[in-house]
């Protein structure tokens, strides 16, 4: 994690405002309440029936050859493409869905379903540029998509370097003008998770020339100078983040992550307190705590805000590889290999299932 030294994935942490409403599901967002008011259902026909029941189980294949069978039986069938291209973009097969959509937006050329799931298709099937058409004609929700277009419709501005087009789609999804502060944060956090980084610095940059007491614009700015190791200017604009909003536990900790890379030990286990009191529920501070206090020398208290973080979260395998570390230190043998081994064992999980 980024914020205590491990991984990438933390630069999405400590920005609840902006990210909990997009959890990353690979490269699709899910939609937590989808808005189908005005937009057509999907066929109801009892030829689908079957086929749509065994998806709703998991059951994608089976599904298919229901589907297949139907084709080869009946293949004027009203609404089969659609069926077709559907499964197989739920398979992520996403040759055969654009083939099979494509035969949907032919057979009906109004079918709003039909458009946005075979943009979705060439979006994930790695198109971008083939996508953004199909997605700037369809903009709502389709539940069977699974995934924002608008959202969808945005990366693919960003991945065809067209950043402006890209803040357009942000700031309608956000209700907010494109041309505004807000625009432009939202649009820098987007770019920073697409690992567009000198972009996403320019966005925020202009982010905070627009309006400098914008909550989160300088927290941005912070986690961008430290994932490029400017842990100098991260800590300028951490501070300048907390002095706009005191209560923010994320800016603490960030700014304790930040002087932990100094090794400024001290100030860190200071930061991380504020953090933990002002939110106890998150494992990242308690990590970074007991880090530190291990570093320091404090390996009883190491060993008690790890153990606090493993209760919390027990399947996070750099925890019980820290605790291993602190009971190694305490010269506790056994316990030292049973954490280090579960560490592992939790580790080599995750790669396998990223």
């Amino acid at each position: 994690m980024r914020g205590i030294h491990l991984s990438s994935s933390f630069r999405l942490l400590g920005v609840p405002v902006l990210v909990c409403c997009l959890s990353a599901i690979g490269l699709a967002q899910q939609p937590a309440a989808p808005d189908t008011k005005g937009l057509p259902s999907a066929p109801a026909s009892t030829d689908f029936a079957q086929a749509r029941k065994l998806m709703e189980q998991g059951k994608v294949d089976d599904a298919i050859t229901a589907l297949q069978a139907l084709e080869t039986s009946a293949p004027a069938t009203k609404g089969l493409a659609l069926e077709l291209g559907t499964a197989y973009y739920k398979k992520s097969d996403f040759v055969k869905a654009i083939e099979y959509l494509k035969k949907a937006t032919v057979a009906d050329p109004a079918n709003g379903e039909a458009i946005q799931l075979l943009g979705l298709s060439y979006y994930r099937g790695g198109h971008p540029r083939e996508a953004i058409p199909l997605l700037e004609k369809v903009q709502g929700w389709y539940p069977r998509a699974n995934a924002d277009a608008l959202y969808v419709l945005g990366v693919c501005y960003i991945q065809t370097n067209d950043y402006p087009h890209a803040r357009g789609a942000f700031g309608k999804m956000f209700d907010v003008p494109p041309d505004s502060a807000a625009s432009y944060l939202f649009t820098a956090r987007m770019l920073f998770r697409q690992e567009y980084d000198p972009i996403a610095e320019e966005y925020a940059l202009k982010a905070v020339a627009l309006d400098p007491k914008l909550p989160l614009a300088h927290f941005l700015l912070g986690e961008l100078y430290v994932y490029k190791s400017r842990i100098e200017e991260a800590i300028t604009e951490f501070q300048k983040e907390l002095a706009i909003n005191p209560a923010n536990a994320a800016a603490y900790y960030k700014l304790a992550d930040a002087y932990a890379r100094m090794q400024n030990y001290e100030d860190a286990q200071r930061l991380l307190q504020r953090s933990i009191w002002l939110d106890s529920t998150s494992t990242g501070p308690f990590i970074l705590m007991g880090k530190v206090l291990e570093k320091k020398g404090e390996l009883q208290l190491a060993v008690l805000a790890l153990k606090r973080a493993a209760s919390m979260d027990p399947n996070n395998p750099m925890t019980h590889h820290l605790l291993g570390q602190a009971y190694r230190e305490m010269g506790k043998k056994d316990e030292a290999a049973a954490e280090l081994k579960l560490g592992q064992e939790l580790q080599t999980q995750q790669d396998a299932n990223p």
